[in-house]
């Protein structure tokens, strides 16, 4: 089968003059159904129009071929229908791995990765920031700086565009990870709009299930998240289980140590009865020891309630680290990654070593950053 990356040309832009005009993709349904009322339309449009977009990933007003004319051109008078312009893509040299550039209205940019897997699975790795304000050590989006948060149709709209490329391939997305550029729980509004929007039955209809959401260990997000009470994963970037270590790779920890992200996981457990994955940059020399292993199993410990048989709820999820420009550690060897993983085995810890993806083209866990490689 031809795989297609992208059928429309990519732009270079700088949109000095950002368009005043929202995007369709901004609106709530009951929204949409209150802008057509006020331009005379039934309601029922509001359902053609949500399909259009969320079905049939239309890519202009005029593609939604089942509206009359006049109401497509009151559409353009009000509304855009995208505001991510592409303006680079790139693929892995081992072809499973895609990375876009997209520049927003007001000149902000950000990237979106689809990872695609022996089967069907198919997984968008999404921003819900331009840039972070969190300064991890070895994150290149860290690295460069924060923007601004993204509306949730900003993010809503990195999914439609990734899913109407796959749908050109007739393949479809089945998994949904919040670990592209920012925090999301940062932005904690519209990362739970745009849940609501890709999980819509009538739209996208992506299982809770399939997404899982990233933070860096922000206490007050966490515990909203927990309240929220979706069926959507979580996921903690620790990284280390020192508070001098963490201190140093994840600055955050400064404000919210290990011993208040302990707290908050197991609150998350005990409220949703959800497991909860720990992400593990594993650094050569410096988080991969075995010291380290000893202290997160302690860290694990913290997380839950032994009576509850507490660890099965927690699975650690380790990568090599994936090289930045400006961080100089290098990754764990490969013997060393299992020496860590054997210790958290010995204590009945789930654990995983995951394969790295995307490093050819920068688009690993770690690597995006808003730039033309």
């Amino acid at each position: 089968m031809e795989r297609v990356i992208y059928n429309a040309p990519i732009t270079m832009t700088n949109q000095n003059t950002p368009d005043p005009r929202p995007s369709l993709y901004d609106l709530t349904r009951p929204q949409l159904e209150k802008a057509l009322a006020e331009m005379g339309e039934p309601t029922f449009r509001a359902k053609q129009i949500w399909g259009w977009l969320y079905v049939r990933f239309a890519a202009e007003i005029d593609d939604m071929s089942d509206l009359s004319k006049s109401l497509r051109e009151k559409l353009k008078e009000k509304f855009v229908l995208r505001r991510l312009t592409p303006k680079a893509q790139q693929e892995s040299t081992d072809g499973w791995t895609r990375k876009w550039l997209f520049e927003l209205p007001d000149g902000a940019e950000i990237e979106t990765v689809v990872m695609e897997y022996e089967g069907e699975r198919r997984t968008a790795c999404i921003s819900s920031q331009a840039g972070c304000a969190m300064d991890c050590s070895f994150c290149a989006t860290g690295q460069m700086g924060f923007m601004r948060n993204l509306r949730a149709g900003e993010i809503v709209e990195q999914v439609v565009f990734v899913s109407r490329v796959l749908a050109q391939s007739k393949e479809s997305l089945t998994n949904i990870v919040y670990m592209g550029m920012g925090e999301p729980f940062a932005n904690f509004n519209n990362v739970m709009e745009s849940v609501t929007r890709l999980t819509d039955p009538d739209g996208l209809n992506i299982g809770q299930r399939k997404i899982t959401i990233s933070t860096v260990g922000l206490v007050p997000g966490m515990a909203k998240f927990a309240a929220a009470d979706t069926q959507v994963n979580l996921a903690v970037s620790l990284h280390a289980a020192t508070d001098e270590l963490r201190s140093r790779l994840v600055p955050i920890n400064k404000s919210f140590a290990l011993k208040d992200v302990a707290k908050a996981i197991r609150e998350y457990i005990t409220k949703t009865n959800r497991r909860v994955s720990l992400e593990w940059a594993l650094i050569d020399g410096v988080n991969d020891t075995e010291a380290q292993a000893l202290a997160l199993v302690e860290f694990i410990r913290q997380s839950y309630d032994p009576a509850e048989e507490g660890r099965n709820m927690i699975h650690v999820n380790m990568i090599p680290l994936n090289p930045t420009g400006g961080f100089r550690g290098r990754a764990a060897h490969r013997v060393q990654a299992h020496k860590f993983s054997e210790v958290l085995t010995a204590e009945g810890i789930p654990n995983t070593i995951r394969a790295r993806r995307g490093i050819d083209i920068a688009a690993g866990c770690g690597q995006l950053k808003a730039e033309t490689n």
